[in-house]
């Protein structure tokens, strides 16, 4: 798996996050300044609202600072910062459930980019030498099943669906059968996500589960929320909604590179405790790195 080891991947992770970076770039020159420490601090709470990372959180990060400070007597905010950014992003385990073989669900709403981080995921294991199977378990829009095909066939991948409108847990039901038939070391599952029938969308995605987990105890090992990145702080409330659905593992960030509101994810997982596992950098299936908070923080003040 991608890990943060190399200049190259670092500095991917560093032009994803320019966008947002370009809020907290100017944190330099404000640490820099002769201002006292309160104006300081009032001018950073103003660019972490800015930046997304939404009220609840910036006060709580604001806070934490300013005890830190006292405590210590330090005067190097920045340092205090950067510890406080990657203490709120470590407090659920951030490193992907390798165990095989395994099933993945991805969930999140339609257009938040599901597939194509299926798609990515897809890839990365098979590069690995995994034997991958998916499942288009999304009935609802037949584009979705076309996609994911689509997917499958550039990456050399089967793919199970159905006809349009079908139960979707018949369809996660015949490929946890070819999964374990042909002896797949992944599955991963592409679902709905319909914004407006939330109450049934969660009793699907349930039954979707218990399927899973009765033909494959232990099963799903994953059950990634897939976020996008540019709506800020509206991820947050999806997420909120969809954390009433039983078992989310952590979060699939997508198009990270398209915003300037990537501050949301502190918020998810301060407010949400829902880890960050996955971050999208682009459109190939190639633009995939696992999440680390320490790297991303260093990337975000870099």
């Amino acid at each position: 798996m991608e890990k943060y080891n190399s200049n190259a991947v670092f500095d991917r992770l560093k032009q994803t996050l320019a966008r947002t970076r370009e809020f907290f770039g100017r944190l330099e020159q404000l640490f820099q300044s002769n201002r006292c420490q309160e104006e300081i601090l009032e001018e950073l709470f103003e660019l972490l609202i800015l930046a997304d990372v939404g009220v609840p959180t910036s006060e709580k990060i604001i806070k934490d600072i300013k005890e830190k400070a006292k405590k210590s007597g330090a005067q190097d905010l920045k340092a205090i910062l950067k510890q406080e950014l990657i203490d709120i992003l470590s407090q659920k385990k951030s490193s992907v459930e390798e165990t095989w073989p395994a099933i993945w669900m991805l969930v999140g709403v339609n257009g938040g980019g599901k597939t194509t981080s299926a798609a990515k995921i897809a890839y990365r294991y098979k590069s690995q030498g995994k034997k991958v199977i998916l499942a288009a378990a999304d009935t609802f829009r037949a584009a979705a099943q076309q996609q994911l095909q689509l997917w499958g066939h550039k990456l050399g991948l089967p793919v199970i669906q159905g006809q349009p409108g079908a139960d979707p847990a018949s369809i996660v039901f015949d490929a946890v059968q070819s999964f374990k038939a042909r002896n797949y070391d992944l599955l991963l599952v592409d679902t709905a996500g319909r914004l407006h029938t939330y109450t049934n969308l969660m009793a699907e995605l349930e039954k979707m589960k218990k399927v899973i987990s009765r033909e494959v105890p232990g099963a799903p090992q994953e059950i990634l929320l897939v976020l996008d990145a540019t709506i800020g702080q509206n991820a947050v409330v999806q997420a909120r909604e969809f954390n009433r659905f039983s078992g989310i593992t952590g979060v699939f960030l997508t198009k990270l590179d398209g915003t300037a509101k990537g501050g949301s994810v502190l918020a998810v997982v301060e407010e949400l405790q829902l880890p960050v596992k996955f971050i999208g950098t682009g459109e190939s299936e190639k633009d995939l790195i696992e999440f680390s908070p320490e790297s991303f923080v260093e990337a975000l003040l870099s």
